[in-house]
């Protein structure tokens, strides 16, 4: 399943917000929450890659403007770090109370440090990642002009540009954020921690990881992003953040195994062997069972059989309609017929490059809670976890007959 759809939870103060909820297009891993850097929103660039690029991974995602500070309308006057740390919170709360318990925190920039802190009141989570956090909350103020601060201090709030974007930051939102020191926090954390920061960071500079990673204790991980730039607008920078992410995340998020596993298959394996006939036809056996594999005429090939990624879409189809109809069969429910349509492509500068997307019929008396139960084996099915998870392949050289 895929896609994504609004997620509305309160505040304690009575006002609602209204996030994104970012459904993985594999086979669902675990949750997380994604905090917006200070200048963008549920809706930028930053958050809206790694959010997507994570549910690619199987990690489901919500994301959402931090009350009065997000994309929307620019307004700050009003916000303050601390409601940040608290808006976290009601966040997962809220998530945990709808079945998608939150095990992973995801802060970009000052979302970094205010993950960092709503960890702490959130026993739950047992990872942490930060992307160009700084050490301090005050950091947010460098980059606001003594002429602006001043007036601030005496109109009570002042616009001010960040990011080539103005915002309205009041005073209670200064005073906030010069009394915030979030490295205690860290210290005390017995979760784990993974620093991401580019070196060459204009708007954050690396010392402020330095002195995160310091502060907190094993395990605790930092990677280097390279040239990648603070609010991470290359694509490609984003999905490698969110791949490192997810990968790094898999060893704390919740162990994943299929409902339902099928015959190992035969133990001599499948022999694959040249027929001689045209430049790629091979001649598959499995068992008693043969046939051919080929690539199409237009990759030179005589179309005499499947080609190998086919015959791979053949394998997560063929697993899906098997694993679907072994499950309804166990409960009973009148699945008359299952068919799965399987079309593999590639991605240009994406991780993974790879994409099966898989169109499933279902036919009979079923309900709706029924259907979707079975679209959930399907996304469980053991080809389906092999493909999504990865799987190791060994090699030896035989000796020529």
């Amino acid at each position: 399943m895929s896609g994504d759809k609004e997620f509305e939870f309160g505040l304690g103060d009575g006002r609602r917000i209204v996030g994104v909820i970012e459904r993985p297009q594999a086979t669902l891993r675990g949750w997380a929450i994604v905090a917006h850097c200070f200048s963008c929103g549920q809706d930028g660039l930053a958050a809206v890659r790694l959010s997507r690029a994570l549910a690619r991974s199987g990690v489901g995602v919500l994301r959402f403007d931090f009350a009065g500070a997000g994309d929307r309308d620019g307004q700050v006057a009003d916000a303050s770090f601390a409601a940040d740390v608290q808006d976290l919170i009601a966040a997962s709360g809220a998530m945990e109370a709808a079945g998608m318990t939150p095990n992973l925190l995801v802060g970009h920039s000052l979302g970094g440090l205010a993950v960092l802190a709503a960890a702490e009141h959130l026993p739950q989570v047992r990872a942490i990642a930060t992307i160009g956090a700084p050490a301090d909350a005050a950091h947010v103020l460098t980059h606001v002009s003594e002429e602006d601060l001043k007036r601030i201090e005496s109109e009570g709030e002042a616009e001010v540009t960040l990011g080539g974007r103005p915002y309205r930051i009041g005073q209670s939102f200064v005073d906030d954020v010069r009394t915030r020191s979030p490295l205690d926090a860290v210290s005390r954390l017995k979760r784990a921690l993974l620093v991401m920061h580019a070196p060459l960071d204009e708007v954050v500079s690396i010392d402020n990881a330095s002195a995160i990673f310091v502060a907190a204790r094993h395990p605790k991980s930092f990677i280097s992003l390279d040239d990648a730039d603070h609010l991470l607008t290359r694509q490609t920078d984003a999905d490698y953040v969110a791949g490192v992410i997810a990968c790094w995340a898999s060893r704390y998020l919740p162990a994943l195994e299929p409902d339902l596993t099928g015959d190992e298959g035969d133990l001599a394996g499948v022999l694959v062997e040249e027929t001689g006939g045209g430049a790629y036809q091979t001649r598959v056996r499995a068992g008693p069972h043969a046939f051919l594999a080929d690539e199409p005429v237009s990759l030179g090939g005589l179309g005499s059989g499947p080609s190998p990624f086919e015959l791979v879409s053949a394998g997560l189809g063929a697993c899906s309609v098997m694993t679907m109809r072994m499950y309804a069969a166990r409960k009973g429910w009148p699945l008359k017929r299952a068919a799965v349509r399987v079309v593999h492509s590639k991605r240009r500068d994406q991780t993974p490059a790879d994409v099966f997307k898989r169109a499933i019929t279902l036919e009979g008396a079923l309900d709706e809670t029924q259907r979707a139960r079975l679209l959930e084996m399907a996304d469980r099915c053991p080809v389906d976890l092999m493909l999504v998870r990865g799987a190791e392949v060994e090699t030896e050289l035989l000796p020529a007959a």
